[in-house]
């Protein structure tokens, strides 16, 4: 299909039809563009020009239909041209209701005749529906689905997919799956490959809207046409369609394989402009910044691996390796390490950590709560208790090593101490939260920040602490860890600014967890019997609830609930503590002492345990409402027991009816303990807009583009990166490029024109 020629000129893109600059208006609570303007250009549209027109320039966006669009995403007409069919009726080779086979699952596209309703035995309420196209009628029938009746009016041409079935000598669908297309014929679309779109019932998007809004806007571009920056040398030897007309064919395909091509086009689109972004702003950072290089090798780093109580694996020694060549450089080390819950993520950035120390200088962990802050200075100052420490006051003298904690909770008196010794250095390795990165917190030589769970802080907040570690400009070694795996590919596009090193094993001595999904209460009763078996053999149990306290819109076990009932009644006569958020710092810490130190047998706790809690006599993990979870934090949870010789088990419990969704997590999880396994189950059902979420991103970045599916693009656009950008990270020989990337970063970044 050729891109849509205009049938008026002079409804085109043209410059100075507007204001000279976007302004935007708080309709409702949502923010939206008004008379946004194109650039004052005759060229073809850049993307920058079509984000700056108003979505309102379209005929029949008016101010409702502006808010409603505005709540699924779409603003200027880039939001739209981008907004793109979740899936496609193929017309041109679709049978009419009466040639619709009994037995067959069919999409029939039918506009809707009649609507009734009845109430049936037990309170569910049974909705009917007729529609009709040229060949005949069919009914559609909806149990407990009450809203359909509001859904389905008549008038209104809807598409539905199901089973096609007898009743009664008349064809049924029983529950299909619906899409309202909008008010009109059936027959206006029939012979062509019909796009259906994501739509809202709250805000009153309907496929057949989207679709004469894309018309119109594609109509209009047309008469400057879409600019296509990337070059046609590299656009061909990929054998990539055009730009406008990807745009074109992926609204309206001529053929599914048109649809095809257009979307190659784009999902190289989209991922080119993220390994542009992140490329850039790698050799940019490495071309300006400098860094202190280090001694790897050295007497104190030997003495603390002698000391470790078993030996290190395969994986650990190459991550160290991969460190110990990183900090050797004047360019500071940029370095992700990812791994597996219990894969020893903690000894390889300990061993980070002491390289500076060794060297003369401070190393610093940040973690996102205390709970883990304090763990992780639990377990840090037992591996290095007694470690002692080269004394430069002293030739040949040694000190003991000292660790510093600092958290929002420190009191006042804990806080000076911990300044005082962060600033003359007196502190060697400092262990803290969010309170590290204010401006009070002043380094007397930080060449080394470990940040654990990178996905919970911001891209400034790591560079926050990394500037505010030094007086001579250097920039210290970052070590950000993540304990959830993603696959290759999401890899490779969400973390392309940094180098990777991946913990593929486990340490000697852990042992596999058991896993069980537990429904209904009979499997829940035989569940807490084995629980307290396990407890009386002299092990200890976690028990995970969603909520803190009770709360009236979600049917979910709160923490304090669960804790009383278990007391008095399936763990009664045991000793069962509770651990949440919302406890003063003082109780948290008293009671995982509690915990760590055998003196509570259970312990019913949010998901602040879920990550850096390390208890070996723990061996039973309850998850309750399960399936409210996602599949990383569940295999997160369940990375809390297995940490000893014992043998372990995870109990995922569900409430009464989970949705598909959630079932397919549920046994995943029952099926594997592979997180870079689980990581791909993930992907492909949550999509890969939560991943970028997680590098606080403003918005998806990912629009068609699937990580899980399109290794093959990532690797192109990889590539195409590597040959565009120059060795200093800009694009100057591309100029339109260039642009184009600007505008794309800082629609991920607002304030990344200010940093670049």
């Amino acid at each position: 299909m050729s891109p849509p020629q205009p049938s008026q000129p002079d409804q085109g893109w043209r410059p100075g039809n507007d204001a000279s600059e976007p302004s935007e208006a708080q309709v409702s609570g949502a923010t939206v563009r008004t008379g946004a303007p194109e650039a004052a250009a005759t060229g073809p549209l850049t993307l920058r020009e079509l984000d700056a027109i108003s979505v309102d320039r379209l005929n029949g966006v008016g101010r409702q239909r502006r808010r409603a669009l505005a709540e699924v995403g779409v603003e200027s007409v880039f939001d739209l041209l981008t907004y793109y069919p979740r899936r496609y009726v193929d017309r041109t080779a679709q049978a009419p209701i009466n040639e619709a086979a009994i037995g067959s699952e069919i999409t029939v596209v039918a506009d809707v005749l009649s609507v009734s309703s009845r109430r049936l035995r037990g309170g569910r309420r049974l909705v009917s529906v007729d529609v009709g196209d040229a060949g005949g009628v069919l009914s559609a029938v909806f149990f407990n689905q009450a809203w359909r009746e509001r859904q389905l009016t008549e008038g209104r041409t809807v598409a539905l997919f199901g089973k096609v079935e007898n009743y009664r000598g008349r064809k049924q669908m029983t529950n299909p799956v619906v899409d309202v297309l909008g008010d009109g014929s059936a027959a206006d679309r029939t012979g062509k490959i019909v796009a259906i779109y994501p739509q809202s019932e709250t805000a009153g998007i309907v496929t057949w809207d989207v679709a004469n809004w894309v018309a119109e806007a594609q109509r209009r571009c047309s008469a400057r046409g879409i600019a296509d920056p990337v070059p046609d040398g590299l656009r061909k030897g990929l054998g990539l369609a055009g730009r406008a007309q990807a745009l074109a064919d992926i609204h309206e395909p001529p053929s599914m394989s048109d649809r095809s091509a257009a979307r190659n086009r784009l999902v190289f689109d989209e991922l080119l402009r993220v390994q542009l972004v992140l490329r850039s702003q790698r050799l940019a950072r490495e071309a300006h910044e400098l860094g202190i290089a280090h001694e790897a090798a050295g007497d104190f780093i030997e003495a603390f691996h002698r000391r470790l109580p078993h030996a290190l694996t395969s994986a650990q020694q190459r991550a160290m390796a991969d460190i110990d060549a990183d900090v050797a450089t004047l360019r500071p080390m940029h370095r992700l390490l990812q791994g597996d819950v219990g894969s020893g993520k903690t000894l390889v950035a300990l061993h980070a950590l002491l390289i500076a120390v060794q060297n003369g200088h401070q190393g610093a962990l940040l973690a996102p709560t205390e709970v883990l802050a304090e763990q992780h200075h639990y377990a840090l100052r037992a591996l290095l208790d007694g470690l002692e420490v080269p004394d430069e006051a002293r030739l040949g003298g040694r000190r003991p090593l000292r660790l510093c904690l600092l958290s929002g909770s420190s009191s006042a008196t804990q806080r000076r101490e911990a300044l005082v010794q962060i600033a003359t250095g007196a502190a060697d390795i400092v262990v803290g939260t969010h309170a590290l990165l204010e401006e009070s917190v002043s380094f007397r030589s930080l060449s080394v920040v470990v940040v654990d769970e990178q996905h919970r802080f911001g891209v400034s907040q790591r560079s926050r602490l990394r500037e505010s570690g030094r007086d001579d400009r250097r920039i210290p070694h970052l070590l950000v860890m993540t304990a959830t795996p993603i696959p290759r590919t999401a890899a490779m596009t969400v973390y392309g600014d940094l180098d990777v090193s991946v913990l593929d094993e486990l340490p000697p001595g852990r042992t596999p967890i058991a896993t069980q999904w537990v429904r209904g209460p009979l499997e829940a009763e035989a569940m807490w019997t084995e629980v307290r078996c396990e407890i009386e053999a002299g092990h200890q149990a976690y028990v995970v609830c969603p909520l803190i306290t009770e709360s009236e819109s979600l049917d979910v076990r709160s923490a304090e609930q669960t804790h009383a009932e278990l007391e008095a009644g399936p763990l009664a006569g045991l000793r069962v503590g509770l651990l949440h958020g919302r406890l003063p710092s003082a109780d948290k810490e008293a009671t995982m002492a509690q915990f760590r130190d055998g003196k509570l047998d259970a312990l019913v706790a949010t998901t602040v345990i879920e990550v850096g809690i390390d208890v070996p006599n723990a061996t039973v993990m309850v998850v309750l409402s399960a399936d409210r979870f996602g599949i990383a934090q569940l295999h997160q949870l369940r990375g809390r027991v297995g940490r000893g010789s014992d043998a372990s088990s995870c109990y995922l419990v569900s409430d009464d009816d989970p949705t598909p969704t959630a079932m397919q997590r549920l046994t995943a999880l029952s099926e594997s303990s592979d997180g870079f396994k689980l990581a791909e189950v993930d992907l492909e059902l949550r999509g890969e807009g939560t991943l970028f979420d997680e590098r606080q991103s403003g918005r998806s970045d990912l629009k068609l583009a699937s990580l899980a599916r399109d290794l093959k693009w990532v690797q192109a656009a990889r590539d195409a990166a590597t040959d565009l950008i120059a060795a200093d990270g800009d694009l100057d020989a591309h100029p339109a490029l260039a642009d184009e990337i600007d505008w794309f970063a800082s629609r991920r970044d607002p304030d990344y024109l200010q940093r670049s």
